[in-house]
């Protein structure tokens, strides 16, 4: 995983983890994405780490609940993702991991 391009590395971890057992519920603002919300398991996710999964293609839409949100889970590349980043994630001292946590 290259750092620079993952927006709040351990944040984005904790999200594919949770994704495994639920989708993210997407509601949409405008077209452009702007006032559009992501939640997961009824917490907010920040729009940087929602856009940047969904851009690399790592979620993709697979339904609408009864309300209209969009569901999002997680696409084959995506699984791959979250294993590499589980495996990093473990490979990390504790030193490493509180910094990655309170620095991104």
């Amino acid at each position: 995983m290259s750092p620079d391009i993952i927006p709040h590395r351990a944040e984005t971890l904790q999200v594919l983890r949770f994704i495994a057992s639920e989708p993210i519920l997407m509601l949409s603002g405008d077209d452009e994405g702007y006032g559009s919300r992501w939640t997961l398991g009824g917490q907010q996710i920040q729009p940087a780490i929602a856009r940047y999964l969904m851009e690399s293609g790592f979620i993709a839409e697979t339904g609408r609940t009864e309300f209209g949100a969009r569901k999002l889970t997680l696409t084959p590349s995506g699984d791959l993702f979250r294993e590499q980043g589980l495996v990093w994630w473990a490979s990390l001292s504790l030193f490493e991991k509180i910094r990655v946590t309170l620095l991104g």
